[in-house]
């Protein structure tokens, strides 16, 4: 049986990455998970990082995200790549270098292997990118906000550069889609560059003698 494929969808605040990723999950057919999150125990940390009063550590804020991750892995990601099935993860790693690297400052390298180690050695095959102005996502947001939305016009200009600046690294993995649009229009967008990806994925067969 052929192994799934881990497709993570990225982006800041109110980037309409959530919508996204579930439109294209049920598109393709794949498993809808989201981080942190995606078990029960993943579930109670998302509401002690993002709702928890009063300020946490960048380290015990990366810590728990990773706790989350490894849950995550062990219980949902592994055992439905293993039945050859696609998960599609509404953040993964890559959100940890983004928010605690970039964002709050924590070493790159320290955090890439901690990722790894957390996941098993398990990254995503494709990172989808959704990306809109900062304008747009401040209007989408409104007043409302959690731990990481309120952090701050700094904290979230290093995120989405940071963001950017892996996708610019590793273009062949990653898919960066303007998130700017009615939510169909978007998903279109998504839908088409993901296409075209998976065509370059498929193995070309050798002309025979005479074609």
């Amino acid at each position: 049986m052929p192994r799934g494929r881990l497709i993570a969808f990225e982006g800041g605040e109110a980037s309409g990455k959530s919508t996204q990723a579930a439109r294209f999950a049920d598109r393709l057919g794949a498993v809808l998970t989201r981080e942190p999150g995606g078990t029960a125990l993943g579930e109670e940390i998302r509401q002690l990082v993002l709702h928890r009063p009063g300020p946490i550590d960048a380290h015990t804020e990366a810590l728990l995200m990773l706790a989350a991750r490894a849950e995550h892995v062990a219980e949902v990601v592994a055992p439905a790549l293993a039945e050859g099935r696609h998960v599609v993860a509404d953040r993964f790693s890559h959100s940890t270098l983004a928010y605690q690297g970039y964002g709050r400052g924590l070493d790159l390298g320290d955090l890439r292997r901690m990722c790894s180690w957390a996941a098993s050695g398990l990254w995503p095959e494709l990172v989808v990118l959704i990306v809109v102005p900062r304008a747009v996502a401040l209007a989408r947001l409104g007043n409302a906000g959690d731990r990481l939305e309120s952090a701050g016009e700094e904290f979230h200009a290093r995120v989405n550069a940071g963001f950017e600046e892996m996708a610019a690294t590793d273009p062949a993995n990653w898919l960066v889609v303007d998130g700017d649009g009615a939510v169909d229009e978007v998903a279109d967008r998504v839908w088409s560059a993901y296409s075209a990806w998976a065509d370059r994925r498929r193995p070309t067969r050798a002309a025979g003698p005479g074609r």
